[in-house]
């Protein structure tokens, strides 16, 4: 079982990914197709790209084409599903090429699967935290709630707020376990959600065992700085590198689970080495909430800027307020346990940034493109 194909594995955590395995003697074969949002114009120039280039099998390919998966899939012990669109934002006005390339780029791989000859043993797929919208909640009324969507009304009196009804008092935010209730309030997560399912229902059919790890929000050395949908640390470290001005959406007390890629590709490998994690699925986070301003207070400490932050009350329809991972069950059955503090993450990623230096991206435009749509106010 050492024969491993990885769908973006010229990514940000793919490319991470095969340098741990390639440590372990995997023969590794990545499919990529280096898209211009991650690597930039000169994708065979970018960082990530040159990482690998020449330490595995690299086909540029494309999973939303046929042609592409069977070039690379048949002689694989393992396949691990990367290759995605991930920006939640973007999703909301293209939906057709999310659609097309997550979920009908794993429904190419399952079809190939259930027809072709094949040695596949295990398909680990990278979901998200996105699949649960909103996280799961403590009701002083219910006990265990999990809040729909906030409302657009609400938000724009500057209401931020999860509610429920029937409540009287504040909820209180608790982890997220992996038997909370599904419902993704982007494009993005219904394409995960969509992707995870298809792989935990048609890989036993078949003989394979389907692993679904859903990532809370990646971050660390080698994360794309110029592409506005990679993560809120990518985008406000190129801020303060330049010394621009940094606006905070809604009030700054949202928060996230910021997990360090190191963790995230421990996690990963003992998915695809583990027995226990066939047919599972699994959180990977940190365990911890951390604040939207606590973030950028803490980069601008370590990156030594001045910029200016603005606490806008700006929002994103379908942004959630708060979500963070339930490990206990990762723990129990893969023996994880991250070994990253988020400040101890934070200082190996800033570093990293400070090396790289401020580079142009598409943030700026990318606002202006979602307030056209209506999904920013």
């Amino acid at each position: 079982m050492n024969r491993i194909l990885i769908t973006g594995g010229a990514g940000f955590i793919g490319s991470r990914l095969v340098l741990r395995l390639l440590e372990s003697d995997y023969q590794v074969t990545v499919l990529d197709n280096l898209s211009t949002q991650i690597h930039g114009d000169r994708p065979e120039e970018s960082e990530l790209y040159r990482s690998i280039a020449g330490k595995v099998r690299f086909v540029r390919g494309d999973v939303a084409r046929r042609e592409d998966w069977e070039r690379v899939i048949s002689a694989q012990d393992i396949v691990v599903h990367f290759a995605a669109e991930t920006g939640t934002g973007q999703s909301m006005y293209q939906i057709d090429r999310y659609t097309q390339v997550n979920v009908g780029g794993t429904a190419l791989m399952l079809d190939l699967l259930a027809n072709i000859k094949h040695d596949v043993k295990r398909v680990v797929v990278a979901s998200s935290r996105s699949i649960y919208g909103e996280g799961k909640y403590i009701s002083k009324e219910f006990g265990v709630v999990y809040p729909r969507h906030r409302s657009t009304a609400d938000m724009t009196a500057g209401d931020f707020s999860v509610k429920y009804p029937g409540c009287s008092e504040p909820l209180v935010l608790t982890a997220t376990d992996e038997e909370s209730k599904l419902h993704a309030s982007s494009v993005y997560g219904i394409t995960k959600q969509t992707q995870e399912q298809m792989i935990m229902t048609v890989c036993p059919s078949i003989g394979v065992g389907p692993v679904a790890m859903r990532f809370q929000n990646v971050y660390g050395p080698g994360q794309s700085l110029r592409n506005p949908y990679t993560g809120i640390l990518s985008i406000f470290s190129n801020l303060i590198m330049k010394g621009e001005p940094v606006n905070i959406f809604e009030d700054g007390t949202e928060s996230r689970d910021f997990v360090f890629v190191d963790d995230v590709v421990e996690a990963v490998k003992l998915a695809i080495e583990k027995d226990e994690a066939a047919g599972e699925v699994f959180n990977v986070g940190t365990g911890e909430p951390t604040s939207v301003l606590k973030v950028v207070n803490a980069l601008k400490e370590k990156l030594g800027g001045h910029s200016k932050v603005t606490v806008t009350g700006n929002f994103r329809i379908g942004d959630i307020r708060h979500n963070y991972a339930d490990l206990r069950k990762i723990r129990r059955l893969l023996g994880y346990s991250p070994a990253y503090s988020f400040d101890t993450g934070l200082s190996h990623f800033c570093k990293w940034v400070r090396s790289v230096g401020s580079v142009s991206s598409g943030y700026e435009l990318s606002l202006k493109e979602m307030k056209a749509k209506g999904l920013m106010k």
